[in-house]
C-alpha cells in the first residue's frame, strides 16, 4: 500500500495524514473484545493517572490483537513509504489509548504537548527526552463531533520546532514546550479502522470526551532504524529519516 502524492504533501506541510478505512473490520472488533474484557474485570482507581499516562490494559499491550494492527496490516507499508523499506525498528506493542467521557462543562480547551517529556506518570527518566520518528494512531471507535476525545494537532508545528530547536538546541525541551505562537488546533475525527500517520514533533494533544461513549484508539511509535545514531539531528532536520517526503520537496 503507497501514499498518493497529495497524501505526502499534507505531510510535508501539515505533519499528519488521516488515511481512512486502513484496518480490517475483524480486526478492529477483536481489540475492542480484548479490551472491553480487560476494563470489564475492574481497575484500580489508584492506577488512573498512570493509565492514562502510559497505556489502559498493559497487560494486552504486546499481543498480536493490539501489535498486530500495526505488523499484519498495511500501517507497516504505509510507514516504510514515508522513512524507507525496511528502515523502521520493530513496533512489538502498542498504547491502549481510551478517552472516558467526563462531566465538564464547558469542556477545557486541548492543550499541546510532544511525546518523550518527563511527567510524574509517564515513566520517562526525568532530565532525558524519549524522541522517535513517527505516532501512528489507530481509531477503533469513531469520532464525529468535537470535544469527543479527539486526538487533536496544530497543524505546522513540526516546522516551527525545529527552527526553534536549531536556534536552541534539542534539548531546550527539558525546559517546557517551545514559547512559539500556535496555530489554532484541529480536532481531528474519523471512524473506526481510520490510521493517523503523525510527525513527531508535531504539536497534538487530546480534547476532553464530553460525548456518551469512550473513545478507543491505539498509538504506535516508530523509530527509523537510525535514530538512536544522534537522537539530536532528527529535532534539526525533521526530514533526514524521511526519504518518502524529501523526495517531494
Amino acid at each position: 500500500m503507497k501514499l498518493s502524492f497529495e497524501q505526502k504533501a499534507s505531510m510535508l506541510k501539515n505533519g499528519y495524514i488521516h488515511v481512512p478505512g486502513v484496518i480490517p473490520k475483524v480486526m478492529v472488533d477483536q481489540a475492542m473484545r480484548q479490551i472491553n474484557h480487560s476494563v470489564g474485570e475492574g481497575m484500580d482507581p489508584a492506577k488512573m493517572p498512570t493509565y492514562r499516562s502510559q497505556s489502559f490494559c498493559p497487560e494486552l499491550q504486546d499481543l498480536p490483537v493490539i501489535a498486530g494492527l500495526f505488523n499484519d496490516t498495511p500501517v507497516k507499508a504505509l510507514v516504510e513509504d514515508l522513512i524507507g523499506h525496511g528502515e523502521a525498528k520493530p513496533v512489538g506493542s502498542g498504547q491502549i489509548a481510551l478517552r472516558f467521557p467526563t462531566l465538564q462543562d464547558p469542556p477545557k480547551r486541548p492543550q499541546p504537548h510532544l511525546d518523550g517529556m518527563y511527567t510524574p506518570f509517564n515513566g520517562m527518566e526525568e532530565g532525558t527526552i524519549g524522541n522517535f520518528t513517527m505516532l501512528v494512531g489507530v481509531l477503533l471507535s469513531p469520532v464525529r463531533d468535537d470535544y469527543a476525545g479527539n486526538f487533536t494537532v496544530w497543524p505546522g508545528t513540526h516546522a516551527l520546532y525545529e527552527s526553534y530547536f536549531r536556534e536552541h538546541g534539542p534539548e531546550a525541551l527539558l525546559n517546557g514546550m517551545p514559547p512559539v505562537e500556535l496555530p489554532e488546533p484541529i480536532q481531528t475525527k474519523g471512524e473506526p479502522g481510520d490510521v493517523f500517520l503523525v510527525h513527531y514533533q508535531l504539536a497534538h494533544g487530546v480534547a476532553t470526551n464530553v460525548s456518551p461513549l469512550t473513545r478507543y484508539a491505539i498509538f504506535f511509535r516508530v523509530k527509523h532504524s537510525e535514530h538512536e545514531a544522534d537522537w539530536k539531528a532528527p529535532m534539526k532536520d525533521i526530514w533526514l529519516h524521511w526519504p518518502g517526503i524529501r523526495e517531494i520537496q
